[in-house]
């Protein structure tokens, strides 16, 4: 670093992204990606706004947050589209943390949580998973803090119901909590029908998931009118224009394809739950997921050894090496043929 970095980030760890490599062609099953293209309505789309990039893009996502809205089942005022999740996710501690409110997070989760915990100077605490890496939702009770929760979880994979969720908003009248969804779409059940009920509820969803818009970078927070103008107040003093014309544009096609969308999120679950069944023969152990990836590990080799020999096999997943995770991978479900191929690898390292 530079000896002009402000000291206040001079201990600042930032996030640690998937790896993309290019210098050779790996199966990816890292990060995450949907293995299918963005529709082709959206592809159209984009391909259009780009003839108009001269202009800047609707600061009010006008068309694009009342097509969202309509999908939600909620009103255009109840919503605020951001560049990916991690943007609202930010938006969050920003507005409703601070040295007086800390964070509370579980100690296995999205990490970004922390940095972004540790860039906004936000006081946090992490709050442990049980043995079998769920959440104990009474931990979460009456805790005096901005709560954040991945559900499903990552790398975990493990969902709370709604009902679950609830307990946690209701036991926790005076602070916000933030559902994270970045996952729900593949089985799990999201809580925005709760954002009636609930002001200190705030919903996030992204489209770099189910929705095959990874490098668009479009997310979505959603509560009630309140807590959407706060975070507007946010979002107009940082950048007005967060979402660009092509993603906006690419958003819209894909709200209007709903139908494809479904259809791999069908796909994407029933090829997990096959992988699941063929990892859970090989003996690994395996979390029940809820998402897009397998969260899993193998008594005969370490995680961090099987990571390695199947990243020269030109597959990468993704490991972790906190302790309480480091003999596990989190491996992104794929289409039926990369699975196989996965699988195949597997066995002969196993082997």
């Amino acid at each position: 670093m530079s000896r002009f970095f402000s000291e206040k980030y001079s201990s600042l760890v930032p996030y640690t992204p998937g790896e993309q490599p290019r210098e050779r062609k790996y199966l990816k099953l890292n990060t995450n990606e949907s293995p299918f293209p963005p529709s082709e309505k959206a592809q159209k789309y984009a391909s259009d706004a780009a003839t108009k990039l001269e202009l800047y893009s609707d600061p009010e996502c006008t068309a694009l947050h009342a097509s969202f809205a309509g999908i939600c089942g909620v009103q255009s005022d109840e919503v605020i589209a951001t560049n990916g999740s991690d943007e609202i996710l930010n938006f969050a501690f920003m507005a409703y943390c601070d040295k007086n409110t800390p964070a509370a997070f579980a100690d296995i989760t999205y990490g970004f949580y922390s940095v972004f915990a540790d860039i906004n100077n936000v006081p946090y605490k992490k709050i442990p998973l049980r043995d079998d890496f769920g959440i104990n939702i009474s931990d979460y009770f009456g805790i005096g803090a901005t709560i954040f929760i991945a559900n499903p979880n990552a790398p975990t994979g493990i969902a709370l119901s709604r009902n679950e969720i609830e307990e946690i908003i209701k036991a926790n009248p005076d602070n916000i909590v933030v559902v994270d969804e970045a996952y729900v779409d593949f089985g799990a059940e999201s809580c925005v029908p709760l954002i009636h009920k609930y002001d200190n509820l705030l919903v996030t969803q992204t489209f770099s998931k189910s929705r095959s818009m990874a490098g668009g970078r479009l997310g979505f927070g959603i509560a009630s009118k309140g807590l959407i103008a706060d975070l507007k107040t946010i979002k107009y003093s940082t950048n007005p224009y967060n979402v660009n014309s092509m993603t906006m544009a690419a958003g819209l096609g894909v709200l209007e394809d709903e139908e494809y969308t479904r259809t791999n999120c069908r796909i994407i679950s029933e090829n997990r739950d096959y992988l699941l069944r063929e990892l859970t023969k090989l003996g690994f152990s395996v979390t029940p997921s809820k998402t897009n990836f397998v969260f899993a590990a193998h008594p005969n080799i370490s995680g961090k050894t099987l990571y390695e020999k199947l990243r020269e096999m030109g597959i990468l997943v993704r490991h972790f090496d906190g302790a309480k995770i480091s003999n596990y991978n989190r491996i992104t479900v794929g289409t039926r043929e990369q699975t196989d191929t996965l699988l195949d690898a597997i066995k002969k390292i196993l082997s």
